[in-house]
């Protein structure tokens, strides 16, 4: 079996010919996702928790396609959410409500009363005036809400700055000592139900030792909101796991696990983890088709047909991934993989070494799973790409390719 924790490679399902094909038979830009990779990850994870009262809930937000959801649900998957929107995807794709949670600092009422209704099973609150809008809005419904709080430790978790979220700078949660304040109204309150506590400190985690510390911290407040007789049955973990897009060190699950779990001695509850990028980032690859091959003043650029409104982390955060050509070619220089975008800052990656180019040639951005076609947009008036997967070496289409029409579909009406 393929060892799922390795650096990004094209190996298992997603070998050079099959991409090849997957792009001749669906054309470029095209994302391709590994079913069965996809799988072992989760199943991964889940074990490391084995033997433990855990429920492990996909984030939607790193890979919402509904084909991608419905095969977690199949494995027994809940939900993490931040829209309504994520929730119905969720629903659709077969997740059972009850293993649904909602998250997100910007909830509106609608939105707060159609989750109460589905009987999802809790919201995180983010803020106290949030937590009052919930229970008005639970009021409103004459049913009672079940809320966790998330709780911000205040830990450094040691990635990169635009995806923190565990400081006290950072605009998630709430401190400590607002959060027993929270508990105690929630616990008196008519219309809410606290029974969950929860953390998040960032994406792209590699270093174990701010999880611990964050878990430890949250468990001690959970362990005083228990002396209050207030009944915390979950402790939110979130999620954030690192995967390798270079030559990063990342965690094992089973490290993951047994690092949290040495910090819930004594405490019954069910855990929950929200993992993401770490299920589905290295399950999926970016196939992009050479355009042009052009040199300025000795700098080198490879002109793609995908573009940062296709894949926008290189242009976002300076992320990198590592790119490969299909065609098995000798002579390799250093290139820029620039897209057709009227920005300086469309390019998939700087500083990759890629052999001499022709037009047509098929290139591979590795890791692309998360946070790609999630972040999509149609910048220039550019239609966003199709989607396939591949299972039992199968390659399937999960989403066609948009077309003009479907961009002014909700405009033309009113020309």
């Amino acid at each position: 079996m393929e060892n799922v924790f390795n650096i990004p490679q094209l190996s298992g399902n997603l070998r050079k010919e099959l991409l090849q094909s997957a792009a001749e038979q669906f054309g470029t830009p095209l994302y391709v996702y590994d079913l069965e990779r996809i799988e072992a990850r989760f199943n991964a994870l889940k074990q490391a928790f084995a033997g433990r009262k855990a429920l492990v809930c996909y984030a939607l937000k790193a890979n919402s396609n509904l084909s991608v959801i419905k095969k977690l649900a199949s494995l027994e998957s809940g939900a993490d959410c931040v829209s309504l929107g994520e929730i119905k995807r969720a629903v659709m794709a077969g997740i059972p409500k009850y293993k649904i949670i909602y998250s997100g600092v910007g909830k509106q009422d609608f939105e707060i009363k159609e989750a109460i209704s589905l009987g999802i099973l809790f919201i995180n609150v983010e803020s106290k005036e949030e937590m009052l809008r919930v229970e008005a809005c639970a009021r409103e419904l004459g049913i009672s809400a079940r809320i966790s709080i998330r709780v911000n430790p205040d830990i450094d978790p040691q990635t990169h700055p635009y995806i923190s979220t565990g400081l006290k700078e950072n605009k998630f949660g709430v401190s400590i000592e607002e959060a027993k304040g929270m508990y105690l109204h929630a616990h008196n309150a008519e219309f809410l139900e606290p029974i969950g506590i929860h953390f998040h400190i960032g994406s792209q985690l590699t270093k174990l030792k701010p999880i611990a510390e964050s878990a430890q911290k949250i468990a001690q407040l959970t362990q005083s909101l228990l002396a209050l007789k207030i009944d915390i049955k979950f402790f939110d973990i979130g999620g954030g796991i690192g995967i390798t897009y270079s030559d990063e060190s990342t965690i094992s699950p089973y490290d993951y696990a047994q690092a949290i779990l040495a910090e819930l001695r004594g405490l019954d509850v069910t855990i929950v983890c929200e993992p993401g990028r770490f299920i589905v980032g290295n399950s999926g690859v970016f196939l992009t088709k050479v355009l042009y091959q052009k040199e300025n003043q000795g700098k080198r650029f490879v002109i793609v047909d995908g573009a940062m409104n296709d894949l926008i982390r290189p242009s976002l955060y300076a992320a990198y991934h590592q790119i490969l050509a299909l065609k098995n070619m000798e002579s390799k220089g250093e290139a820029e993989v620039a897209g057709p975008i009227c920005e300086s800052g469309d390019y998939l990656g700087k500083n990759i070494v890629l052999p001499h180019c022709e037009r047509g040639d098929i290139l591979a951005v590795l890791s692309a799973g998360a946070y790609g076609f999630s972040m999509a947009s149609n910048y220039n008036t550019r239609p966003r790409c199709a989607e396939v997967v591949v299972e039992n070496g199968k390659i399937r289409l999960v989403r066609k390719r948009e077309s003009f029409e479907d961009l002014i579909a909700l405009e033309k009406e009113y020309l």
